[in-house]
C-alpha cells in the first residue's frame, strides 16, 4: 500500500446501451428480507458509496469508478435508496480533502473570546492587588486575604506554563513507557500512520506509540513543541503486533492523525480553549465538533473501517461482530427525549448512535444539537427486520 492523495469519482452518467437490459438492483421494500446494509460495501474501497454528479475523469489511484446509476450496489440504507444531494458535499467523501465540521470554527471563536476575558480578569485582579493600598480593618490590622490566591485565578495566571509543562510530561511519558511504532515494531500501525499523514497532506508524519490498554479501547493525539504524536492502546492490536480488524484500526489511526492535521493539538489553540471545561454545553459542543472533524479524516482515509471502529467502541474488540451497526445507527432517529439530548450536549464525544448515523449518511455534517431525521420514518425498522449479527471473530487476524 502506498500513500495516496485525494481522488475524484467518475460521473454516474447515463448507462451504456449494453447495460440497459440489466435487471434493476434496487432492493424492493415489499420483500420479507431486510435490505442490504450500507456498511456492506462490495468493493474494499469505495464501491458501496453513492456516485456524485461530476465531469468524467480518468481513473486515478486505488478508488475504482462506481457503477452507472445513482448508487452502487450495496449502498442502500434500511429504508431504501435516498435522494442524492443536489451538490456534492465537500470533504465528506473518501476522494475529497477531509472537511472541518461547520460548527467547529464559530464555537472555537466564542470559546477563545471567553478565555481571553478570563485571562484579562485574572491580570486585572493581579494588577489591582499589586498597586492598591492594603486593606485594614477597624482595629488597624492589615487584611491578608486576597482573591488573587484563589485557585481559579492562579490557574489562569499560570495557564501558559502549566499547559506547556503538562504537554511535555505527556510526551515524556510515552517516550519512556510506550512502544514506538517503527518498521520493526508494530509495522502495520506504523504504515497506517505514514499513509494517513500523506493522505492529509502533512509534511511530516507524527510519531506513534503503543501503550498497555488493560482492556480499554482508546487512542489519542497530542504534541509538545514541534513534535506531534499519536498513542494507541494495545487492545487494538493482537499478538505479534497485527490488528484483529485492520480496517477499524486504520480508521481510528486516521481519526487521531486527523486531529493533528486539523490543528486540534496546537499549543496556542489549547491555550485559547483553556476555560472550555468550565463552559457548560459550549465547551463540550466545541469538542464534539472537533470529533466530527476527526471522524471525517478517518472516513476519508479508510471509509470501509468506519463500521468496524464504531462497533468496537460499542462492544469491544471481541464482540464487535455481534453489533448491528445499521440497527444501532437507526436508533439515532428514534431515541428521543430531554435526557437523550442532555447526554449528547454534555458529552465530549457525540453519542455513538448519532456518530454512527453521521458516518453512514455522508450527505451532511454530523448532527450537533438535534437528533437526525429519517428520510422515511415509517420504514425504520425496515420491513423484515434486521439481519442477525452472529459472525464469529476473525482468528487469526485479517490480512491488510
Amino acid at each position: 500500500m502506498h500513500p495516496h492523495e485525494p481522488h475524484h469519482p467518475h460521473s454516474a452518467g447515463s448507462p451504456p446501451e449494453h447495460q440497459s437490459q440489466q435487471p434493476d438492483r434496487t432492493p424492493s421494500l415489499d420483500k420479507d428480507t431486510a435490505p442490504p446494509s450500507p456498511w456492506a460495501q462490495p468493493d474494499p474501497r469505495t464501491g458501496g458509496f453513492p456516485a456524485q454528479d461530476s465531469p468524467p475523469q480518468p481513473p486515478t489511484g486505488p478508488y475504482p469508478p462506481l457503477a452507472p446509476g445513482g448508487y452502487a450496489p450495496g449502498y442502500y440504507p434500511p429504508s431504501g435508496p435516498p435522494a442524492p444531494p443536489q451538490h456534492r458535499p465537500r470533504g465528506l467523501m473518501p476522494w475529497d480533502r477531509p472537511a472541518r465540521h461547520p460548527w467547529e470554527i464559530p464555537l472555537l471563536i466564542v470559546v477563545i473570546m471567553f478565555t481571553a476575558v478570563a485571562y484579562l480578569l485574572a491580570l486585572l485582579l493581579l494588577t489591582v492587588e499589586l498597586f492598591a493600598d492594603p486593606v485594614v480593618d477597624e482595629k488597624g490590622v492589615e487584611q491578608t486575604g486576597s482573591i488573587v490566591t484563589s485557585p481559579y485565578v492562579l490557574l489562569l495566571l499560570f495557564a501558559p506554563v502549566l499547559l506547556w509543562a503538562g504537554r511535555g510530561l505527556n510526551l515524556a511519558t510515552q517516550r519512556v513507557n510506550g512502544v514506538k511504532m517503527s518498521p520493526t515494531q508494530f509495522p502495520e500501525g506504523y504504515r497506517m500512520v505514514q499513509e494517513a499523514a500523506a493522505r492529509f497532506g502533512m509534511h511530516k508524519a507524527p510519531d506513534a506509540y503503543v501503550i498497555l490498554g488493560n482492556g480499554k479501547i482508546n487512542a489519542f493525539a497530542s504534541g509538545h513543541g514541534f513534535r506531534r504524536f499519536v498513542v494507541v492502546y494495545s487492545d487494538l492490536f493482537e499478538i505479534g503486533g497485527a490488528a484483529r480488524e485492520p480496517d477499524g484500526l486504520a480508521f481510528i489511526i486516521g481519526h487521531e492523525v486527523g486531529h493533528i492535521a486539523a490543528g486540534h493539538v496546537s499549543y496556542w489553540r489549547q491555550l485559547g480553549m483553556f476555560v472550555a471545561p468550565w463552559l457548560p454545553l459550549l465547551g463540550s459542543s466545541l469538542i464534539r465538533a472537533q470529533e466530527y472533524t476527526a471522524d471525517n479524516h478517518g472516513f476519508c482515509f479508510r471509509p470501509h473501517g468506519a463500521s468496524t471502529a464504531m462497533a468496537t467502541l460499542a462492544a469491544g474488540k471481541y464482540l464487535n461482530s455481534d453489533v448491528g451497526v445499521d440497527e444501532m445507527a437507526d436508533r439515532a432517529a428514534l431515541d428521543r427525549g430531554g435526557f437523550v439530548w442532555l447526554v449528547n450536549a454534555m458529552g465530549s464525544h457525540p453519542v455513538l448512535t448519532w456518530r454512527m448515523w453521521a458516518l453512514r449518511d455522508r450527505s451532511k455534517p454530523g448532527p450537533m444539537f438535534w437528533r437526525p431525521s429519517a428520510p422515511h420514518p415509517g420504514l425504520i425498522p425496515p420491513r423484515g427486520g434486521y439481519p442477525l449479527n452472529s459472525t464469529p471473530p476473525a482468528l487469526p487476524p485479517k490480512p491488510v
